[in-house]
């Protein structure tokens, strides 16, 4: 029987590293996606042994590297069942000290990365004629307001309206979906802690605003997302992965009795 085929944006660390692990155990044929090839190179030397993979440097932003990257996956692996769409940055900061620079490269490639990824393989899971699914990252960011993070904000309030229309005009054949984690032990978080001068002080206060008292990792995320992606009656869906985050008001403090 054939490996499903299922590309990873954003492969080269944290919740894409720990998804393309988990496919590649459960038996699907994976794409590695990201700009730095040689952290793409060390992932890829953990799968295990037999694993069908592709390793391809790409950024997101760019439309020439997207539509390359897919055409050389599916020359080399086959069409794509499935698309989970990891990459990302933030860049914390007040409204009145974020560059539009920064701004700019955050939509890029938390948004416009996404809808170019789908864009690019939506074609080829179409031609297929089998069902695909897309896996988009959103986050606790794109229903809450969170102080100092403007363009993150935004950013994933995009993912989840691009996920919405893209599930109600792909169906039946494809299915799209959102997986909207709280915070995550991550490299990216780790570094939005290193800007604060204590990384101790701010993992603790980023524990203390999560109602489960627990910060995810990124393994136990990839088990969420493989999920979602191959749950057959799901498309639209926007996932909380987030430990309470959003239902609890973030940044309210205990009302006194």
């Amino acid at each position: 029987m054939t490996s499903p085929v299922t590309i990873v944006t954003g492969a080269s660390s944290g919740i894409g590293a720990a998804t393309v692990r988990l496919l590649a155990h459960k038996g699907h044929a994976v794409a590695l996606l990201a700009r730095d090839e040689a952290a793409l190179r060390e992932v890829a030397a953990t799968l295990p042994a037999g694993t069908s993979f592709s390793v391809r440097p790409c950024d997101v932003t760019v439309p020439e590297q997207v539509a390359d990257a897919v055409a050389a996956v599916v020359a080399e692996l086959g069409t794509p069942f499935g698309l989970v769409n990891a990459a990302g940055v933030c860049v914390p900061s007040p409204l009145a000290q974020t560059a539009p620079a920064d701004w700019d490269t955050t939509l890029a490639v938390n948004l416009t990365g996404t809808f170019l990824m789908c864009q690019a393989v939506v074609p080829h899971m179409c031609a297929l004629g089998k069902a695909g699914s897309i896996l988009n990252f959103g986050s606790e960011a794109g229903s809450i307001g969170m102080p100092h993070y403007s363009a993150y904000c935004a950013s994933k309030a995009g993912v989840l309206g691009l996920t919405r229309a893209l599930a109600a005009e792909l169906a039946p054949l494809v299915r799209v979906n959102a997986l909207c984690p709280g915070p995550v032990d991550t490299p990216m978080l780790r570094s939005e802690f290193a800007l604060t001068g204590d990384v101790d002080k701010a993992y603790q206060a980023e524990v203390g605003r999560v109602p489960l008292q627990a910060i995810a990792t990124a393994a136990e995320v990839a088990d969420a997302a493989v999920w979602l992606l191959h749950a057959g009656t799901a498309t639209g869906t926007a996932l909380a992965l987030d430990g309470g985050t959003t239902v609890a008001c973030y940044g309210a403090e205990p009302h006194q009795h």
